[in-house]
């Protein structure tokens, strides 16, 4: 009956640290995605100024690097959670007395969902900011192309 108990207490700590580990990944996720955005903001900007004849003023709040910095910051702060949860749920587990809580779900929900909503009109003024009169900017394809090197 002791091995039993001891078992069941093993299974219950390795699917504590699965789950640990979940959010870990979550997080390093929720980190990468976020200096991605961050950085191809850039590379839009680049691109835009290459190609645009007019200069275009980003919105100071609502831009892909602030959407990336919160991701960066959320990812951050699920990081902290999940180890705080970890520790709290091993507690529980030798104290056997193991209560389950969603506010941890509920509230990474909740951020990733308002970051999500946040993000669209950022995708629907960077078009209007792209194309505000399609006679003035010309496809990629009509630009000049550079000549290509002839290796040889």
């Amino acid at each position: 009956m002791a091995n039993q108990n001891r078992d069941s207490r093993l299974r219950e700590h390795l699917a504590n640290e699965r789950t640990f580990l979940a959010w870990l990944r979550t997080s390093i996720s929720l980190i990468g995605f976020g200096l991605a955005i961050a950085r191809f903001s850039l590379f839009l900007r680049q691109l835009q100024t290459t190609t645009a004849p007019q200069t275009v003023e980003n919105n100071p709040i609502f831009n892909s690097e602030n959407l990336g910095l919160s991701l960066v910051i959320v990812g951050i702060i699920v990081i902290a959670l999940a180890a705080w949860r970890y520790n709290r749920v091993f507690r529980q587990i030798e104290r056997a007395d193991y209560r389950p809580s969603r506010v941890f779900i509920w509230f990474l929900s909740i951020i990733v969902m308002l970051l999500g909503v946040l993000s669209i009109p950022l995708l629907v003024t960077r078009q209007k900011l792209i194309y505000p009169n399609k006679k003035l900017n010309k496809p990629l394809s009509s630009l000049p192309q550079r000549p290509q090197r002839l290796c040889g």
